[in-house]
């Protein structure tokens, strides 16, 4: 608890003086007011965050965070629970969607197992913050003790820490783990009071949604969380990986980190993050409208607006992953481009030669 409150306590506001000079600069740019749209905006938010103006993002990795599901006893997924596992070495042999992406992104991928119900190899490659093996069934009981919950939230500001102490100036958030879905989905519905059929999609596959719908309503009655107490949320209907993803968030936010979030479950767990300490919107570049029904609602209530409409649901940061050029692109708009001054004193030159 003492890592989490100091997290929470070290986080400030971006700098808006800086975000005022960034955009002075953007718009002295040699382009129409406003015409590069949302480049400009997360040039500025870049700017706002880092307190710089020479921006730099060259440093990129996604924070992959696996845990297994205990509501997985419910048949809320009709893929087999080994899967967790065998993604979260994938992650880190660098084999898996959000690998193929990254590499293309020249980001890395940190796998990190937070709750998986097995123990893995050293030599998987994963780094180990395990809490527990697995959640409890929620739609029997709460998934994870407040405590567990808490320690679940501090391993994901742990794996944060420890990339920026190496160097890196860009974070992601992905995560992997069957049943994932419904935990986010139960979390949505939970902390901001929505019927769970307003917010539960298929996920990675169920043979019936109703019955996935079901499922979540009744773990909601049964542990009844409450809704003004995110950790309370989080470890009566929540999961290990979505702790963990709150964390990288908060995490992000404390070192002055950009962060940027995947789909639904990402979403999701930065709304944790949110709840918590609500400046670390300031620190959230959101990156893919995923099709899952809850991900529109998420964003709106994180007040995001993601920049991409892929059809992507694939999870594991691999949107996230996808949105890094983007920023690679804000940044070398407001590094290198001229100002019209600076275009007009050129071009003036290159007449005189002419001329001469």
């Amino acid at each position: 608890m003492e890592l989490l409150q100091a997290t929470l306590e070290s986080i400030t506001e971006a700098n808006k003086e800086m975000m005022e000079k960034a955009k002075e600069k953007v718009d002295s740019l040699c382009k129409p007011l406003g015409s590069l749209g949302k480049l400009e905006k997360i040039a500025i938010q870049l700017a706002g965050i880092t307190e710089k103006l020479e921006l730099d993002v060259s440093n990129k990795a996604v924070i992959a965070l696996a845990a297994d599901h205990g509501v997985y006893e419910e048949n809320v997924s009709n893929n087999p629970q080994f899967v967790t596992v065998m993604q979260a070495i994938g992650f880190a042999k660098g084999f898996t969607g959000v690998c193929a992406i990254a590499r293309a992104a020249g980001a890395k991928v940190v796998s990190v197992d937070v709750g998986i119900k097995e123990d893995l190899p050293e030599s998987s490659g994963v780094i180990n913050k395990k809490v527990r093996y697995g959640t409890a069934n929620m739609a029997k009981g709460p998934a994870m003790s407040r405590e567990e919950a808490i320690r679940a939230i501090e391993a994901g500001i742990e794996v944060a820490n420890e990339q920026v102490k190496q160097g890196v100036n860009v974070l992601a958030t992905g995560e992997m783990g069957i049943c994932n879905t419904t935990a986010s989905s139960a979390v949505l519905a939970a902390l901001f009071k929505y019927d769970p059929a307003e917010v539960t999609g298929m996920g990675a596959g169920v043979d019936s949604l109703q019955h996935k719908i079901d499922v979540i309503r009744r773990a909601i009655e049964i542990n009844k969380p409450d809704p003004e107490d995110p950790i309370d949320v989080l470890a009566k209907v929540g999961g290990l990986e979505l702790g963990g993803m709150a964390g990288v968030v908060l995490g992000a936010a404390a070192n002055r980190v950009p962060v940027v979030i995947d789909g639904f479950i990402s979403t999701v767990s930065a709304l944790i993050a949110y709840k918590l300490e609500p400046k670390v919107k300031d620190y959230i570049i959101p990156s893919h409208l995923s099709e899952e029904p809850g991900a529109k609602i998420a964003s709106e209530l994180l007040g995001v607006e993601p920049m991409l409409n892929m059809n992507m649901r694939l999870g594991e940061g691999s949107g996230a992953a996808l949105a890094f050029p983007i920023l690679d692109a804000a940044c070398s708009m407001i590094n290198t481009m001229t100002t019209l001054e600076q275009s007009g004193e050129y071009m003036q030159k290159v007449m005189a030669d002419q001329i001469v």
